[in-house]
Order: C-alpha cells, then structure tokens, then sequence
C-alpha cells in the first residue's frame, strides 16, 4: 500500500487533543498533528486523501458483541419497535404470510409491549398455529415460543430444568407455557435451532455483521459468547478472507454451568488450547465468559432485595461452582468476563476474583464485569480496587425500554441504574459497548444515550437519571481507546498515534461542536482498517505526482 497523507479534518486521536492531519503508511500510522507537519512526515510522491472537513476518530471497537447472533437478527421477524401485543401478533402473521420457511424466527420483543399480559404460547398460537415461532426476548436471555416450537423441541410438562434455567410453566396447572429461561434456552433453543441452519446460512450471516459494523465506522469487537458453531464460522471467514478478516476479533469462550466441577474446568481447558492456537491481529481468544445471573426484565437477575413483585432469583453460578472455573482460568493466564447485572451478581463475582487472586499472587490481569446494571458503592470501590474493568452498555439504559426494567425492580433499586459515572470516579476503567443484537449495533446513538442519558429511540421522553451522563469526549474515548484496552489491545488499537494499526473513521461533521441531537443524524463516511478503506466501495483516480489515489464514492 502506498503512504497515504489525509488532509483537512478534525482528527480525535483519543489522546486528548486534535490534530487536522496524519499520515498512514503500509498499515500503521506514521504521523499525526499539524498539515504542515504531516507533508513533511509523508515526503514525496504519496498519495493524498482530502477528507472534506470530516471528523476523524479511532475505530469504534464493541467490546461486548454477539458477531453471529447479530447477523442472525436482521434475518428474524425485527419485533423491538412493536407497540402492543396486536401490533406484534400482526408482524409475526405478515412474515408467516409472505415465506414458506419451516419456521418463523423474531428478535428482540420487549416485556413493556405486551400491556402488562405474560408472554405464552397461546399467545403466539393466536398468530401462527401451524408452524414453530421462536421468539428471542431482546436481552437474549429467554426465548418466548408457541406450542408447536414446544412440541419440536421435546419439551413437555414433565421436561425438568436445566441448570441455571427453567422452563416456564403456568402457575395454576404446571403445564409449560412457551417461555424458556437463561440456559433453558442457551442449551435446549440455541442447539436446536443452529442444527437446522446450514454452514453456508452463518457464514453469510457473519459477512453481513461485518458489513454492517463497517458501515457505521466499527472496526473491531469482542465476541462474548463465543461457542463451536462461532469458531468454525470464523475459521471459514479466515480462509475467505486470505488469513485476515473485514474487522478485527477478540473472542471470549463461552462456560455453561454443569452439574460437576470437572466438566466447568474442562471448558476452561479447551479455552486454554484455543488461546494458543488463534492468536492474531486479525483473531484471537482471549478468555472466558460466565454468565452469573440473568436478566432484569425476566426476573432472573441475581439481586439483594426480591423484586416489586416479592420474587427473587437465584444466580445461574454461585460462589461455590464459579470460584474453581475463575481460579484456574486466572492462572492460565485467560482473561474473565463475567455477566453480572444484579447486585448480589456482581458481589460473587468480586468474592470470586479476590478468592483468584489471593490463591494465584499478584500479576498483571485484566478481567471485567459486564452490564452492571445495579451495584452496590462498595462494590464499585472493589471493582476499581481490583482493576477490573466496568463493561456498560448505555443502549440498555435508554428510556424507550425501562419502563418494565424499572416497574419489576421497584423504585427503591432503580436510583442508581446504570452508574456508569460512579466507576469513573473510583477510577476504575469504563468501556462502553451495544451488546449487539440486544440493542442497536450503532456506535453513534450509544454515545448519544452515554453521553445524555435521553433516549436515541424516542425523543420525547425524559433523561433516565441525567446525573450519570458522560462527557461525550470521554464516552468516545471509553468506546475507543478504553475498548482496546479491555481486550489487552492498547499498544496497537484505540488511539490515532504514531505506530498505530491504522484503523479509523471518519464522521460527516464534528459531534464534539454540534448540538447532541445531530449524533443522531452524523453518519460515517468512511471506515479504514489496517491502512485499507474497507468501507464505502473505492474508486481509483490519478493524483497531481500521478501516484493512485483511493477515493471514497
């Protein structure tokens, strides 16, 4: 690749200040800082990129994704802006109209759509009675299915639970209602339904993802939940791409619980094994996630106090199962991300880490907690104390989708939702992600609900507790050099620096000088990664030194 000099943006290194040129050459950065400065770096005969004013930032790195989950979504019935219970029969009934397939598929229905009823399957009957429906709820936690999908799946009223699961069942007769909870639907919906796509469907649903993160000035992610069918879909994806891929990878393996603790240190080996054998720029295992509780919406968060309606809920790993899985992944070396959204969740998993460490001795370690939707203060100054990384994602605290989230916790444990700017403050590190496809996959509206704590799907409603909004330069960074940092990617990710991977963005105008309302509209024109402009398509054009010259169309 020729040494490239871009001229004439606004260029957000991430190191706090802003240059207005930088010079890329082969794949890495050479130069970043002043136009003059920049011309002299590059030399002769390079070619030149003028950017048009643009805004130029790092990459966006998601550094909690789902990759293939999130290009199986665009292929499901879209059911998060359905408004009622009608309006989501209605759209299940208009794609079961207009395709034959075997099965309809839908993603990302909401618990406040439904009006107060419960999901069940003679609900889903009343649409589609003929064919299997399997919802995923929008946090991915559950999986809302009619009768026929039950029937499909074997599961009766006598089915028993799965470990850390349930299989939901009316409370007057005990028969199965068509909901499936935490690993009743990672180990029974999710197996199932990947045996009936083909090699050939994930792989087009992984491009699909990648496509789409480029678009929209993405040029990495941590894959949270990485399984078989994942590895063997990146492994294709490798060799289609001549041993790179369109963005950059980390991956965490997912552990499911099991009933013996040789079975949960198996998976932790098998993690081992693959962090040694993937281990690229372009793909790497990095780690291992653990899910330690559930979700708020569905009840199955791990909390403290019972929930409004006098529930509670245990956690899926408590501390005697998930501190001999930490232990031994610590001292491999692995890297730990555990899901942990309710209060008591996040304790267990800071009694297991200091358990890990205090068994392991000191090192360098860089193990998160994801989602930390509610946390106890102490439990912020542990994780700072630590070093843990705080892994949020602003989308889920968006105001368009509380309203169940708030009503089933009760307003006594919604003060402090989503404290993003507590773990700042007890300097802790803070990384900012979507959760892809449990929320939008674009970067831009997750900074505009960061940084405002308004809603990026309905403006009317009012900020959810505004107190806890970032400055939106803080919330790039943490989504940018922070993300690379998460995934032990600091020397080489996140910054606009000399010796960097050249990967970038480039925005229609600066949303550091704009009313926050326009992060809404800003778009990316323009996606660089390794040097390379991977997104929009190029055309070739002679410059003034007759060097070639790329251009975005």
């Amino acid at each position: 690749m020729p040494r490239t000099l871009y001229t004439n943006a606004t260029v957000f290194t991430a190191d706090g200040f802003l240059a207005d040129a930088f010079v890329v050459d082969g794949f890495r950065f050479l130069h970043v800082g002043k136009e003059a400065d920049a011309r002299m770096a590059a030399g002769g005969g390079v070619a030149e990129v003028d950017l048009g004013g643009g805004f130029v930032l790092p990459g966006f790195i998601d550094a909690h994704t789902h990759l293939l989950m999130m290009g199986q979504a665009t292929q499901k019935v879209p059911l998060r802006e359905a408004t009622d219970l009608a309006d989501l029969q209605r759209r299940l009934q208009e794609a079961a109209d207009s395709t034959g397939a075997r099965r309809i598929l839908g993603a990302g229905w909401l618990y406040g759509s439904l009006g107060g009823k419960q999901p069940t399957r003679e609900l889903l009957d009343e649409a589609i009675p003929d064919r299997p429906v399997y919802l995923d709820a929008n946090d991915l936690h559950s999986v809302w299915v009619n009768t026929a999908a039950l029937a499909e799946l074997g599961i009766d009223d006598n089915t028993p639970d799965p470990i850390g699961g349930r299989i939901g069942r009316n409370p007057l007769t005990g028969k199965a209602d068509g909901m499936l909870y935490e690993t009743a639907a990672q180990q029974i919906v999710w197996p199932a339904l990947a045996a009936y796509a083909s090699d050939g469907d994930r792989d087009a649903q992984l491009e699909d993802a990648f496509t789409n993160y480029l678009a929209v000035g993405v040029t990495g992610a941590v894959d949270m939940a990485v399984q078989d069918d994942d590895l063997a879909a990146f492994r294709r994806a490798l060799a289609r791409h001549s041993n790179t891929l369109p963005i950059r990878v980390k991956g965490h393996v997912l552990v499911s619980r099991h009933e013996f603790e040789d079975q949960n240190l198996a998976q932790v080996q098998k993690a081992v094994q693959l962090a040694a054998e993937l281990n690229s720029d372009w793909l790497q295992i990095c780690g291992i996630k653990l899910v330690v509780d559930g979700v708020i919406d569905s009840c199955t968060a791990a909390m403290k106090e019972p929930y409004a309606d006098g529930s509670s809920c245990e956690p899926i790993w408590d501390r005697k199962s998930l501190t001999p899985v930490v232990a031994a992944a610590d001292a491999a070396g692995l890297q730990i991300a555990m899901h942990a959204i309710g209060d008591e969740a996040s304790d267990i998993a800071l009694d297991a880490l200091e358990e890990a460490y205090r068994r392991n001795g000191p090192r360098e370690r860089r193990h998160r907690i994801e989602h930390l939707e509610t946390v106890t203060e102490d439990n912020v100054k542990r994780l700072a104390a630590l070093g843990v990384v705080a892994s949020m994602q602003p989308v889920h605290a968006d105001p368009a989708i509380q309203e169940n989230w708030q009503s089933v916790l009760g307003d006594q444990c919604t003060e402090r939702a989503y404290p993003w700017t507590e773990f700042t403050a007890a300097g802790a590190t803070l990384v900012l992600s979507t959760d892809a496809p449990t929320a939008p996959h674009q970067p831009l509206p997750n900074m505009y609900v960061a940084s405002t704590r308004l809603s990026a799907l309905d403006p009317t409603l009012e900020a959810n507790l505004p107190g806890y909004a970032l400055e939106l330069a803080d919330a790039l960074r943490h989504a940018t050099r922070d993300a690379a940092f998460s995934c032990r990617a600091e020397d080489r990710q996140g910054r606009i620096a000399a010796g960097y991977l050249a990967d970038f963005t480039v925005l229609d105008s600066n949303p550091l000088t704009a009313e926050p309302a326009q992060l809404l509209a800003n778009q990316a024109s323009m996606t660089v990664v390794g040097g390379k402009v991977a997104f929009p398509a190029v055309t070739t054009t002679a410059p003034r030194d007759g060097h070639a010259l790329s251009q975005p169309t």
